[in-house]
């Protein structure tokens, strides 16, 4: 893995092909100029799928618990969500 720019970039190693595909995060600028691309909790809930996918063909235990913390991850940023939609600061850039 590689990032481009200041986060919202990157350039993803392949197990197999010389290929580098680029994942693209939603960027939303100061200035207002919005960029479209995934969120971090979009990611989270692909990877959850997958290994609960991956764990229903051979179960491994490491799994589970990889999909357990990936869970608390996306609470976590769900909610911090609510509480800047509580603030009405969600979308700003303001703390």
């Amino acid at each position: 893995m590689k990032c481009l720019d200041d986060c919202h970039t990157y350039e993803l190693n392949t197990f197999l092909a010389e290929s580098r595909p680029r994942l693209l995060f939603y960027e939303k600028r100061e200035n207002g100029d919005q960029f479209d691309g995934v969120t971090n909790e979009e990611v989270i809930k692909v990877l959850i799928h997958r290994l609960e996918k991956l764990n229903d063909k051979l179960f491994c235990p490491e799994n589970s618990f990889a999909v357990d913390n990936l869970r608390g991850a996306l609470m976590w940023l769900d909610r911090r969500t609510a509480d800047r939609k509580a603030r009405r600061v969600e979308g700003l850039h303001q703390k």
